[in-house]
Order: C-alpha cells, then sequence, then structure tokens
C-alpha cells in the first residue's frame, strides 16, 4: 500500500512541477513577446520593459494565448506597425521555443 502512495505522491508532484514550469515559460514568453512588440512600437528602455510588463499582465484576462495576442494585435493597429495575424502568433511560437530553452527545459 505504501508504494502505492509514494507513486501517486511522485504523480502530484511532477503535475505541481510541470504546471509550475509551463507558467514561468509562458510568463518568460510574454515577456519576450512584449518586449518584441513594443520594439516594433518604437519604444525603448523603461518603456518598453513597462509595456511588456502589460502584455504579460494581459495573460491573466481569461485561460489561453487570446487575450495576450488580442493586445499586442490592437497595440500593434493602434501604433500603425503592419503585422498580419499570422506573423504575430508565428512570433509567440517563437517566442515560446526561446523561452524554453532560456529556462532549460
Amino acid at each position: 500500500m505504501a508504494s502505492m502512495k509514494d507513486r501517486q505522491d511522485g504523480y502530484e508532484r511532477k503535475f505541481v512541477h510541470d504546471e509550475e514550469l509551463r507558467f514561468r515559460v509562458m510568463a518568460r514568453r510574454n515577456k519576450l513577446l512584449g518586449l518584441w512588440a513594443a520594439e516594433q512600437l518604437g519604444k525603448t528602455g523603461a518603456e518598453a520593459d513597462n509595456y511588456a510588463k502589460t502584455v504579460v499582465a494581459a495573460d491573466f484576462e481569461e485561460a489561453g494565448d487570446e487575450d495576450v495576442f488580442r493586445k499586442v494585435r490592437a497595440d500593434l493597429d493602434a501604433g500603425a506597425v503592419t503585422q498580419t495575424d499570422q506573423q504575430i502568433r508565428q512570433k509567440m511560437i517563437e517566442l515560446f521555443n526561446t523561452a524554453a530553452e532560456q529556462l532549460s527545459v
């Protein structure tokens, strides 16, 4: 019985670890996306960092990536920056991979 409980506890710990790691990768991806979008908008330095924080915060509106996508899409449109939806989504994928590599996933 004890080994079954140990096995269950191990699976639960792994699940928690994996979810925490996924959260950190997504937060890093969103920061990188925010810095990329800030560059597209001509923001630099502290202004770019502050903008990146707003992109990270946008991810807490709803589950999934759509809240982040909508924010970046709207901001790029407002700044008259030409990027297609596909280009933004591709950048999100690229930056997810970069974030995962940075966190040694």
